[in-house]
């Protein structure tokens, strides 16, 4: 894929609704004198996100737990703290929003790179493509996850996607494994195409050393040592390599297919280089919340529920999301603009599953 060709994002009709939210945004954390980082909460998120991923681990590596089915769980636990590390922590870091010091959101960002992914071609795929672009064909990466799935009704459809309802699922425990062994060595070669590591003010030898050097160390900890240390049989190995990475990646991959593959979001497409709305009222139409009242389930996702406030202010952090939803939300229905929600997880699980369905025939 060559550079791509930026969209122009105009409504002047909208330019007031935009105007009204952000001020009424910025007046909630003024009056309540917060900062838009996260704070000391997240940073205890983090902590607690951190230990779920590592104190597992050492109890498999210093044999605190041999029995098989034991050990099995904790890799389950470790696949969870993955997905909450990327959710929780590397998520918002990467925004800028973990924190208002610069060097402790790279450093929390950068762990991404000791969980088997490159922190750089996240951006790049999240940050620049899907957040700038978010549900348009051929622009948001998050929409196209190769040919054998269909998550867009512009992409082409194939026989054997009037099946993915089915077999989708699976594919999506594979997520972080496809990073892992293939996606990243890919990437680098496409995203220096396209123009984005000049964007991200990186360069292709750079990002590929950091790959192998990360790789190496990643794969080490993860497949070496416990080949060294541990008396299991390879197969036993293997299973709980693919349970850690099934469980981040199934957990990773619903949460953000359920905010935007949905009945209720478009996929607009753009004329002559123009989407014909302005960008955060681009936001409204492609994205949709699940499940805002359930405060555990919030925290456990990193307010990844409340996508809508997350895809219109990224700079602010998850902590803030539940406070600020009800100005989003009212003054969407001021302007006459979307505002969608599903009220519960297992109701947007299901529209989800409609979804693929109807894009497979």
């Amino acid at each position: 894929m060559q550079m791509i060709s930026p969209l122009k994002f105009t409504n002047q009709t909208q330019n007031e609704f935009v105007r009204t939210l952000r001020k009424r945004v910025d007046q909630y954390f003024k009056e309540n004198q917060l900062s838009k980082t996260g704070g000391i909460r997240i940073k205890l998120k983090a902590l607690f996100m951190l230990a779920l991923y590592v104190v597992p681990y050492a109890m498999i590596m210093f044999n605190v737990v041999s029995d098989a089915w034991l050990m099995w769980l904790m890799c389950a636990l470790m696949g969870l703290g993955m997905a909450g590390i990327g959710l929780s922590v590397m998520h918002d870091a990467n925004h800028g929003s973990f924190s208002r010091i610069k060097w402790l959101n790279k450093t929390a960002g950068f762990s991404l790179n000791f969980l088997g992914g490159n922190v750089n071609n996240w951006k790049a795929q999240h940050n620049i493509l899907h957040h700038s672009y978010t549900n348009i064909e051929g622009y948001d990466e998050d929409i196209a996850p190769g040919s054998v799935l269909r998550f867009s009704p512009h992409a082409e459809k194939k026989p054997f996607h009037k099946y993915q309802f089915l077999y989708a699922w699976l594919l999506y425990g594979l997520m972080t494994l496809s990073w892992t062994f293939k996606k990243d060595f890919v990437d680098v070669v496409r995203y220096r195409k396209m123009g984005l590591y000049k964007q991200l003010k990186t360069s292709y030898g750079k990002e590929l050393t950091l790959i192998i050097i990360t790789r190496v160390v990643y794969f080490t900890y993860m497949v070496v040592l416990p080949v060294i240390f541990l008396d299991v049989a390879w197969w036993q190995l293997i299973i709980g390599f693919l349970t850690v990475h099934f469980v981040a990646g199934f957990t990773l991959a619903l949460i953000f297919q359920l905010a935007h593959v949905m009945e209720d979001t478009n996929f607009p497409l753009p004329k002559e280089g123009n989407m014909g709305n302005q960008w955060a009222a681009h936001q409204l139409q492609t994205t949709l919340n699940f499940c805002n009242q359930n405060r555990v389930f919030t925290w456990l996702i990193g307010g990844l529920n409340f996508q809508v406030e997350h895809h219109l202010f990224p700079n602010i952090s998850h902590v803030h999301y539940r406070k600020i939803a009800p100005i989003v939300r009212k003054t969407a229905r001021e302007f006459g603009m979307p505002y969608n929600s599903e009220s519960s997880f297992f109701r947007a699980l299901f529209s989800h599953g409609k979804m693929l369905y109807q894009l497979g025939r």
